[in-house]
């Protein structure tokens, strides 16, 4: 019998190793985080998936509000007019915009776009709102959907057309003041990256080549993924005065001198969720760390019969009292008519980080039996020990961070001969290289190995070494990567 099971509910068919892709898939819909939705590209998310996006939402908002950081809301469509304003910006999406044509069989006029990003349309109104030194500084924050047509195969959380991502914008009276708000917002990203996904990033600058459409520079921060290859998990550029002149985003200064001001934005989207879905996950599914995970603790009763259950169903409601007291995330499996196995399977495929089995037995003894899932370890905890569930899971939240960054240090080479980079290259990781600064290098290279440089991390600068490809005189040493 299986009680009305469909094929969602059965585990991961594929090992992590073998098949990345098809694993990471499978994990994506067999825990029920997100499922694909009717139009090529989209992607539906479901409870759990969501619940995690706003776990990071709520962490972000916090952290934003305390750098004087507010949320506002942007609409999805953007005139073509606006778009163009900034000629190099608008070249860059393009290929990807969706446009508007039509309301109902009516054409619009000036075309509209569905947002791929919103620079143009909030500095338009930046430059109403705007009128002198006492408006500044500005800065706004938008928990938004971007569209932009993604014509590869659709990946849940990392490649589709539609996708949840804040964006900031802020607007500063001088560009010391700009260029320390870039900083500060990478900061904030990289330590929330760190703490509540359990994900080591390395941050630094994008090369030219790679950076934002219109920003003088893009600090980045990128992971590597256990399959070798590069995510780029948020962005924060320096736009310098390269958008209030077109946008004429100005301030009177108090001479009454009118001054263009200097600006910054910046980015994370859901792709977080799949980078930590790749970071942490196994054979038998997802691994969540304790600080987003919807549920923290799942409580499995076991029994066989009516007595069974009297016995242990009062237990299990006083310990999820006790913890729910506690501020703990916690979930009571009392389905009917599945066996105590499929549900401990069930819940380390969905990733709960601790497991609570307790059956008559238990009772008896006084205890209960904890089972984490990020190493699968089982250990007993008298019912006096209770109160230990949040040290346990803060130590998993701990090493969780610890064995990522043991993976991405195994995964991370000084290689300085460019034979070696390239049959290196094959087996995926970060590559420290050195690199001449030369766009010419910079494209020969990835034309020849399909790695680019990922982010120049901070204090890789004035080398002196040989470039990589060329043997000139080094400028930095980047990371180096294959990409998604």
């Amino acid at each position: 019998m299986n009680f009305g099971l469909g094929k969602e509910d059965v585990g991961i068919t594929v090992s992590k190793k073998d098949d990345f892709s098809e694993w990471y898939t499978q994990v994506v819909l067999k825990a029920k985080l997100a499922d694909y939705a009717p139009v090529k590209g989209l992607i539906v998310l479901r409870p759990d998936g969501y619940s995690i996006w706003e776990s990071l939402k709520n962490t972000f908002d916090k952290k934003f509000g305390r750098n004087g950081i507010r949320n506002g809301f942007l609409p999805i469509l953007i005139p073509e007019s606006l778009l163009g304003k900034e000629q190099k910006h608008f070249a860059g999406f393009n290929p990807e915009v969706f446009w508007v044509t039509h309301s109902g069989t009516n054409e619009i006029g000036d075309r509209l776009a569905l947002r791929p990003t919103s620079e143009t349309l909030a500095y338009t109104l930046y430059s109403k709102w705007i009128q002198s030194w006492r408006d500044l500084p500005l800065k706004i924050n938008f928990w938004n959907t971007a569209l932009r047509a993604e014509i590869k195969a659709t990946k849940p959380f990392l490649r589709t057309s539609e996708f949840l991502w804040q964006e900031g914008h802020t607007v500063h009276t001088t560009q010391e003041e700009a260029e320390i708000e870039v900083m500060k917002i990478l900061d904030i990203y990289k330590n929330t990256v760190e703490e509540e996904l359990a994900i080591p990033v390395s941050t630094g600058k994008k090369s030219e080549k790679e950076k934002f459409v219109g920003a003088v520079y893009t600090t980045t921060m990128e992971s590597i993924m256990p399959d070798g290859k590069a995510l780029q998990m948020g962005t924060s550029h320096f736009l310098g005065q390269n958008f209030s002149k077109p946008f004429e985003v100005k301030f009177a200064d108090k001479d009454n001198v009118e001054h263009f001001a200097w600006q910054t934005s910046w980015g994370v989207s859901w792709r977080l969720i799949g980078a930590m879905i790749m970071a942490h996950g196994d054979d038998k599914g997802l691994v969540l760390p304790p600080k987003v995970a919807p549920m923290q603790v799942v409580i499995v009763p076991i029994y066989r019969n009516d007595e069974g259950k009297n016995a242990v169903l009062p237990k299990v409601k006083e310990i999820q009292n006790e913890l729910e007291a506690k501020g703990i995330r916690i979930h009571v499996d009392e389905r009917e008519g599945l066996s105590p196995g499929y549900k401990f399977n069930d819940w380390e495929l969905k990733g709960v980080p601790l497991r609570i089995e307790i059956g008559p037995k238990d009772i008896e003894e006084q205890s209960i039996v904890v089972a984490k899932r990020y190493n699968l370890e089982k250990i007993s905890l008298g019912f006096t020990e209770i109160e230990k569930i949040s040290t346990i899971l803060d130590e998993i939240q701990t090493e969780m961070l610890k064995k990522a960054k043991e993976q991405a240090e195994n995964n991370t080479l000084n290689i300085s001969d460019y034979s070696e980079f390239k049959s290196k290259i094959e087996e995926g990781g970060f590559f420290n290289s050195p690199w001449c600064g030369k766009l010419e290098c910079e494209e020969q290279i990835k034309e020849e190995t399909g790695a680019e440089i990922r982010v120049i991390p901070f204090g890789s600068e004035n080398t002196n070494q040989k470039c990589i490809y060329c043997q000139e005189q080094s400028v930095s040493i980047p990371i180096f990567a294959r990409g998604y």
